[in-house]
């Protein structure tokens, strides 16, 4: 089944090994650093990265209003994959991790349930562009921890 008509997808190798990477991504403290579009921050309610567990975070737009996300997730393979689905709007994000010696690569899917849902999403939100800011932010974040 084709679904690139509901699909954001970025490729990003970073100049960080996966260890480093991998816990960007897992621990409320580091991944609060990052998370967002630019000129957001975020506040970490919950963060039980297990099949099953909770995320619950508030983005802090740049205008002062807040948007919480709530996401469970569904598949942890340490060092390889998250799968997470994200509720209002519903999506499923895959990210994927492959180590490159010293640099790892990245593979992030955000999958939205219809096209329309997609379209809503990116219009509205610039979903897009964001995704782009906060893998921008990633590899800025990224930097500073080595």
């Amino acid at each position: 089944m084709n679904t690139e008509n509901r699909q954001l997808n970025i490729i990003r190798i970073f100049k960080a090994p996966i260890e480093l990477v991998w816990k960007a991504w897992t621990e409320p403290e580091l991944i609060a650093n990052w998370w967002g579009p630019n000129g957001f921050s975020t506040t970490i309610r919950n963060m039980n990265v297990e099949v099953g567990g909770e995320w619950i975070l508030t983005m802090h737009g740049p205008d002062g209003t807040n948007y919480p996300n709530k996401s469970i997730y569904k598949e942890i393979i340490p060092f390889k994959k998250i799968v997470f689905e994200h509720f209002n709007p519903n999506f499923i994000t895959t990210v994927l991790f492959e180590s490159k010696g010293e640099e790892t690569q990245m593979d992030w899917t955000m999958l939205f349930e219809t096209e329309e849902m997609f379209e809503a999403v990116v219009k509205a939100h610039k979903a897009d562009e964001g995704l782009k800011q906060n893998v921008e932010k990633l590899a800025t974040y990224l930097s500073t921890l080595k």
